[in-house]
């Protein structure tokens, strides 16, 4: 049995010092939120100290509609924007994932790597186009910008996920139900979308918290206080005409948590799985 030197021990007792403030430093704000909540409103920016001392759940109970509109109305878009978008993107993905990682066919190369280059571009450059294009749809105000091109596999970075998947699982498999006569229908359905789950899964987290949490997009397309999402939700107790309302924000950003930690911490394993088994490290 080994036991530690001085110099060793001595280091790792100062890692973990160090882990320790950060880790102080990283959930320190996530308790002053949570605390504050139940703090009266005229008490919240007065100290330091994340615990309340007259606990209140009055922030709750107003903020819950204090914008004019149930927050229930919020979370509902969400959480509906948010499920369509997961399935459309595992829908779509995984089929032009397949397209790339097994199909032969003129130039597939090049159109692999202008997919890959579409990474590279931000979203505030094809901003002003995509929104022309909404526009003379009608589609302004309306869920459909939001959802509809995830249909047609949007998100690169997902298709770049499955297709190292895919690539990982021998094409013995498919050669084997080729010559039992399954197209390329029944072997995407049978072989490769069971085989494809842990990539599935890493893409459902992602995409619903990514969509859950986005902003800039919804503020761009939506207008209509009863279409708001929760960050718009959020956003609707700043007014600095009128004066803005820090409790009820932060009891409804409490709430606002629950949805993407649950999700999180029901996938976390597969999640890690999923995202080794791809080869992104």
């Amino acid at each position: 049995m080994t036991t530690k030197t001085p110099r060793r021990a001595r280091y790792h007792w100062r890692a973990h010092t160090m882990l320790l403030i950060l880790l102080v430093v990283m959930v320190y704000p996530l308790v002053w939120m949570l605390g504050a909540s139940f703090k009266p409103e005229a008490q919240i920016f007065t100290t330091i100290n994340p615990l309340p001392l007259h606990l209140t759940i009055a922030n709750y109970l107003g903020g819950w509609t204090q914008t004019g509109t149930s927050f229930t109305v919020y979370l509902a878009n969400s959480i509906m924007i948010s499920a369509v978008v997961v399935v459309a993107n595992n829908f779509s993905c995984s089929l032009a994932a397949y397209g790339f990682a097994r199909l032969d066919f003129a130039g597939r190369k090049i159109w692999f790597a202008l997919m890959l280059g579409t990474l590279m571009l931000p979203f505030q450059a094809t901003l002003i186009p995509q929104y022309a294009i909404f526009y003379k749809l009608n589609w302004i105000n309306t869920f459909l910008p939001l959802v509809v091109p995830y249909f047609l596999a949007y998100d690169a970075f997902f298709i770049f996920l499955m297709v190292q998947f895919i690539r990982g699982i021998p094409r013995e498999l498919d050669e084997a139900a080729e010559l039992d006569g399954a197209g390329h229908v029944r072997v995407f359905r049978t072989i490769i979308l069971p085989l494809l789950r842990p990539a599935l899964i890493t893409t459902t987290v992602l995409t619903f918290i990514w969509t859950f949490n986005d902003f800039l997009r919804q503020l761009v397309y939506l207008s209509d206080n009863s279409r708001y999402t929760v960050p718009l939700g959020l956003n609707a107790f700043i007014d600095r005409a009128s004066g803005s309302s820090f409790g009820g924000m932060l009891a409804m950003s409490v709430v606002t948590l629950v949805p993407t930690i649950a999700v999180f911490l029901i996938f976390q394993k597969r999640l890690v799985d999923g995202v080794a088994n791809t080869g992104i490290k």
